[in-house]
């Protein structure tokens, strides 16, 4: 049995153009880019081209683009960063953020409400989708930073984030979304929403594992997390990953070249899933289908059914999902995602996202279809009444 692997959502196949991005970097350029000799002045020079390259993209500046180790760690630049830096002037006290946030940003505001932050937590919709009033409520509070993501890693759900940025320009509050899934799939630039800090992650639109990015907007101050030799701006020291760098620029230029019809085939085989899943199971509950969603995401609730008895067994005929982000690996706990929602996965049953990519076809999706409607079949069975 062929597998089929629908689990874009957690990571990407590394794209043969990035990995010959590099390879080619490794094998070529052996030099540290912080290095005064002409070895370090070559790799200097990658890595700012590969800078200016991801920064096209993003639609910013050269210098405005923070390379990291992932996006979790520049969600943790952005969120601690900004709360240390407003703290040190005297600045407001509260962190916002949405509800259904990726661990990394929710985790990050937990940390800064230890350190003495005012936590808000925004509501959601029954879709997912941004309550603008909490918006509103959560602006009153004067915070050091607003972060909303630009669309939801488990359900796909896109958020407001233009008018999010114009609310909170207009009280003077500095906006963060983390649009790690956003990327490649809908237009992401900063020049045109406003944001004033943005994460994205290579790994999640065919580039290495290990490499992200923080857009800052110049003149946004941030305290570092770590310390040493005053790289990428001193907000995350350490040698740098130019190989990693090079190949996540090939990676994003590529995604975005391919945005829109990718995004449009994608989206034809999402529905086309979906279709055939609610066909096949006419109980399935569909995770945000009437919001706005991301191309590549379909989330869906299967009730009576055990979340810790499908995965295994649908990875044993041949289908890889998952039952969330796989930044929760191993945990029990309900999602919090669909729990903000307003869901109940006592009631609902288990949750599977599914997520589409590069690599998929609709063969993929016809025989997913019917996998995962025998699959549920089976373990119902197995189940009993």
């Amino acid at each position: 049995m062929d597998p089929i692997y629908l689990d874009h959502a957690a990571t990407t196949p590394l794209r043969e153009e990035a990995r010959e991005a590099l390879v080619e970097t490794l094998a070529s350029v052996p030099g540290n880019p912080s290095s005064p000799h002409r070895w370090g002045r070559e790799a200097k020079m990658k890595l700012e081209e590969a800078r200016e390259r991801l920064a096209a993209v993003l639609g910013a500046q050269r210098r405005e683009v923070v390379f990291t180790a992932g996006g979790t760690v520049a969600d943790n630049l952005a969120i601690l960063g900004r709360w240390r830096a407003a703290g040190s002037h005297g600045g407001p006290g509260a962190v916002v953020v949405s509800a259904v946030e990726h661990q990394a940003v929710l985790s990050a505001a937990r940390a800064a409400g230890r350190e003495g932050a005012e936590l808000i937590i925004l509501g959601v919709d029954g879709e997912g989708r941004l309550l603008l009033e909490s918006l509103d409520e959560g602006l009153a509070a004067r915070p050091s930073i607003v972060s909303v993501m630009w669309g939801n890693n488990e359900v796909g759900t896109l958020q407001p984030v233009s008018e999010v940025a114009e609310r909170c320009r207009e009280a003077g509050v500095v906006f963060h979304t983390d649009a790690v899934q956003a990327l490649g799939k809908v237009e992401v630039r900063v020049d045109r929403v406003g944001c004033d800090l943005l994460a994205v992650s290579a790994h999640k639109v065919g580039g290495p594992k290990g490499v992200g990015a923080l857009y800052v907007r110049e003149g946004v101050e941030l305290h570092p997390l770590t310390f040493g030799g005053g790289q990428e701006r001193g907000y995350h020291p350490g040698t740098e990953d130019v190989a990693g760098a090079v190949a996540f620029a090939v990676a994003a230029e590529l995604a975005e070249r391919e945005r829109e019809s990718e995004a449009l085939r994608l989206e034809r085989l999402r529905d086309r899933l979906q279709a055939a899943l609610v066909a096949g199971l006419p109980d399935l509950i569909v995770n945000g289908r009437g919001a706005p969603r991301l191309p590549h995401i379909l989330n869906v609730s299967v009730p009576g059914v055990d979340v810790d008895m499908l995965v295994p067994a649908l990875d044993l005929e041949g289908l890889a999902v998952s039952s969330g982000s796989a930044c929760q690996s191993g945990t029990v706990e309900p999602s919090h995602v669909l729990v903000a929602m307003g869901r109940d996965p006592r009631r609902d049953g288990a949750p599977i996202r599914l997520s589409l990519g590069r690599t998929t076809t609709e063969r993929d999706v016809e025989q997913a279809a019917e996998r995962f409607i025998r699959v549920v079949a089976r373990v119902r069975e197995l189940a009993g009444p």
